[in-house]
């Protein structure tokens, strides 16, 4: 045997025990009352609070070692207020309404039938991630409020951070009296744990990758797991001829600059041709004063020629960086049209004075979230209320947009008879 077979079959191993004791957790969660639930994750939160020290030197162990742009720099860094901001996130999660609660719709057939749906956990979720080392409290906490365990496979460049807030996390939920095994973390940076976790059919419910579009393209394409996909975040925000100038400006720096290496930054400015020439001069200022560059289309150099000529595999790019791409379009199906030969289904927006306007944009756009006057960078469980989240799905099936806890639950019926038989 081949020592990649035997380093194969090891991770098949491990995966198949962590999956067993995860499935054993997963059966208690779906049964433990709310509050249970909840105070568990009161208590993760404050063994983060307590073991921010530890977190930090962790992190810093990660800083020493990556080699990437500053913008994947900014998605790994933690700092005190980072570490906060992950545990005021999990107790938004733990107080948030039940998703197991919710009232069963409930009905009669004529034959007297009385069937009920009612929500359950998916069971035990997967989660491969990479660079944010917080997304591993919030899929945590999203996980356990909805009653599911999770088995958490982070990226290499952010081991050690990863695994030091697993170990806040579940130090809590264990004192709290929840499974001990209900939140479990990859043993190594091996690659080939991935691929055990993608064939562990029977062990794991759902995967779920949030990371790049070669991670993304990786899961789906080897997986024997259901998926929900978290695609690139090719965003678009178009300022319509009917946009106020004052508005279009502000959002569009936050929308772009804000945080540059999130998914929820926009990486493409359409922009109407009627206002160009008076606004597009004002953007490229902005913007350029916060560090950004340019990719632009030659109807936009015209009126702008410091920006850098576009190629047209530029507009199907997702830089996560200071870099814009920029076109003029005709009106509203001209940016439609561009949306939908170039975007990911992530998050656009529309900038507009004009309801009419604005509600053909909203109605007409596929994506999973569509904005009117407000920055893509508003696509975020957190903003969305939902706490925390474990990814914007981006797939047609299941759910769309930020995941957050009653996203991971699904239905089963239970039928109440007296005694009927089938004809």
């Amino acid at each position: 045997m081949t020592n990649m077979t035997a380093e194969a079959d090891l991770n098949a191993q491990i995966i198949a025990a962590m999956g067993k004791k995860a499935r054993q957790a997963a059966a208690l969660l779906a049964h433990m009352p709310a509050g249970s639930r909840d105070a568990g994750l009161r208590a993760a939160a404050a063994a983060l609070r307590e073991a921010a020290a530890d977190i930090l030197a962790a992190n810093a162990r990660d800083m020493e070692s990556f080699q990437g742009t500053s913008a994947f720099g900014d998605r790994l860094l933690l700092n005190p207020a980072r570490i906060e901001a992950m545990a005021s996130g999990i107790e938004e999660v733990a107080n948030l309404p039940d998703p197991l609660a919710a009232a069963p719709e409930t009905w009669s057939r004529p034959n007297g039938l009385k069937i009920s749906r009612v929500r359950q956990p998916l069971g035990v979720l997967g989660m491969i991630y990479e660079s944010r080392p917080n997304v591993g409290a919030d899929a945590a906490s999203i996980a356990i409020k909805s009653g599911n365990a999770i088995i958490l496979r982070g990226g290499s460049e952010s081991y050690h951070s990863g695994k030091a807030i697993s170990a806040a996390v579940t130090k809590g939920l264990s004192q709290a009296g929840l499974p001990e095994h209900a939140v479990q973390v990859a043993p190594s940076t091996d690659r080939r744990f991935v691929a055990a976790m993608l064939g562990a059919a029977g062990l794991i419910d759902l995967i779920i990758p949030r990371g790049g579009k070669s991670l993304v393209e990786r899961v789906q394409a080897e997986a024997r797991v259901p998926v929900l996909a978290h695609a690139e975040g090719l965003n678009h925000t178009y300022i319509h001829k009917a946009a106020d100038f004052a508005m279009a400006r502000a959002v569009l720096a936050n929308a772009k600059m804000r945080r540059t290496g999130v998914c929820g930054a926009t990486e493409s400015l359409l922009i109407d041709a009627a206002i160009a020439p008076a606004l597009l001069p004002l953007l490229e200022s902005d913007l350029r004063a916060l560090g950004c560059a340019f990719r632009a289309d030659e109807a936009a150099r015209a009126l702008c020629p410091t920006m850098d000529e576009a190629r047209p595999e530029d507009f199907d790019t997702e830089w996560l960086d200071a870099v814009l791409n920029v076109k003029l379009v005709s009106g509203v199906d001209d940016a439609l049209a561009h949306i939908a030969a170039h975007g990911s289904e992530h998050t656009d927006a529309i900038i507009t004075d004009d309801p009419r306007a604005a509600e053909y944009f909203l109605a007409q756009v596929s994506s999973a979230v569509s904005m009117w006057n407000a920055s893509t960078q508003f696509c975020d469980g957190g903003e969305f209320g939902f706490g925390a989240e474990i990814g914007i799905a981006t797939g047609r099936i299941h759910a769309r947009g930020p995941i957050g806890p009653a996203q991971l639950t699904t239905f089963r019926y239970i039928v109440r008879g007296t005694g009927q038989t089938r004809p």
